[in-house]
């Protein structure tokens, strides 16, 4: 449980998440926290964003998806509570 919470603290504080690359015309970047449920986007705009609260699953779904930004806009955007990173 002390991991989860230093996890959390560090993430709310502004720690970055590893990101990784995805091919597509609306998302540049897409990272995950297992231990705390949070996606990180980052858009080709330069927005970043975080989304609490999504299941693996999601995150997995999100990257082998055949089209982000589809599956970004249909099953995560409006579902999640949001934050803006920068």
């Amino acid at each position: 449980m002390k991991t989860y919470l230093t996890i959390n603290i560090f993430l709310i504080l502004g720690e970055k998440l590893q990101r990784k690359h995805v091919t597509s015309s609306n998302l540049k970047s897409v990272g995950y926290d297992s231990a705390t449920n949070i996606l990180e986007i980052e858009f080709n705009n330069g927005g970043i964003y975080r989304y609490s609260g999504v299941p693996a699953r999601a995150y997995d779904e999100l990257m082998s998806s055949s089209s982000h930004g589809k599956y970004f806009h249909k099953n995560i955007r409006d579902k999640y509570s949001t934050k803006k990173v920068c």
